[in-house]
């Protein structure tokens, strides 16, 4: 029996969650909400390509595609 390393204790990354249009108090804050979201979604992109590529087989890592 061989070892997968890439196996069941490697899920998928988790998306990070878009803030509510009124996370944002519009006064231009240095580290604004939407600034926050975008850098975590920025990782979220570059753990999903590299658990892609560790899971050729799997798709997107979020269940099948119809």
């Amino acid at each position: 029996m061989t070892h997968d390393p890439a196996g069941p204790s490697d899920p998928p990354p988790i998306p990070p969650v878009a803030p509510d249009p009124g996370d944002c108090c519009g006064e231009g804050c240095v580290r604004c909400v939407h600034d926050v979201y975008e850098a975590s979604l920025e990782r979220y992109r570059m753990l999903l390509e590299a658990w892609q590529a560790r899971h050729p087989d799997d798709g997107d890592g979020h269940g099948p595609s119809c």
